[in-house]
């Protein structure tokens, strides 16, 4: 998958293109990331990429002429989605990430700052996306929130791709509480049915788990769940009628 991002502060993406699962995606040309700054694309002496918005106001705004040229420079390839770091934008969740993931060869994302864009430049869009309802200085790191959790979900990222099935939201679910070595620290034990080799005594207690984690922690998420269950519950009992 090929990621451009439209930046005026590339260096900011620089440790995170370097570290880790992105930096081994790269290197296995799982993803590509092309680092596009705006103010490459400016025509005056003083390279100026925002200014004061009509009609008044504070702060200032990106001017739409660089980040066009910039974003028009780019090649296109056949599945491509043009995506605006916004705060008005849909916010990110996991369905949204694996929809990025499954659907599209190219994401375009323009990062915001200042003030934010001209607002011409949704012209270029197809979609805005936030990192959550809260203003930050700019979009990067809306931006490398959203590169990750894409990337990751890419084959080959994630040595076992079977792990990616049992986290967090992926099925509606907070994730269960896991534990490794040793089995008792500092009077902290590792529940016994995790040491009995019963495995489907542990499928249930990790299901449990997820359900009392979801409804004490994300009680939203499980009022979803149940909703979305009992849908499916009665499509099955009209199909079979």
């Amino acid at each position: 998958m090929r990621f451009d991002i439209v930046t005026l502060f590339p260096d900011c993406f620089i440790s995170v293109l370097s570290s880790g699962l992105l930096s081994k995606a790269l290197a296995k040309q799982i993803a590509e990331v092309h680092l596009v700054n705006p103010r490459e694309f400016t025509t005056d002496k003083h390279r100026k990429v925002d200014d004061e918005p009509y009609g008044g106001g504070v702060g200032m705004l990106m001017k739409p002429e660089p980040i066009f040229a910039a974003v028009e420079s780019l090649p296109i390839l056949p599945r491509r989605e043009v995506i605006l770091m916004s705060p008005q934008g849909q916010t990110i969740n996991q369905p949204l990430l694996r929809e990025l993931a499954t659907n599209y060869d190219q994401l375009v994302v323009i990062c915001g700052h200042y003030e934010g864009v001209d607002d011409r430049v949704l012209n270029l869009v197809t979609r805005e996306v936030s990192l959550g309802d809260f203003i930050l200085t700019g979009g990067e790191i809306p931006a490398m929130a959203l590169l990750n959790g894409v990337v990751r979900l890419l084959p080959g990222t994630v040595g076992k791709e079977e792990s990616l099935k049992a986290e967090s939201f992926e099925e509606g679910l907070l994730d269960f509480p896991q534990y490794t070595r040793p089995a008792d620290f500092r009077g902290w034990k590792v529940p016994d049915v995790l040491l009995s080799g019963n495995h489907a005594e542990i499928a249930k207690w990790r299901f449990q788990q997820q359900i009392e984690r979801t409804a004490s922690r994300r009680p939203d998420l499980l009022e979803t769940w149940q909703q979305e269950r009992q849908g499916s519950r009665e499509q099955g009992a009209g199909g079979e009628r």
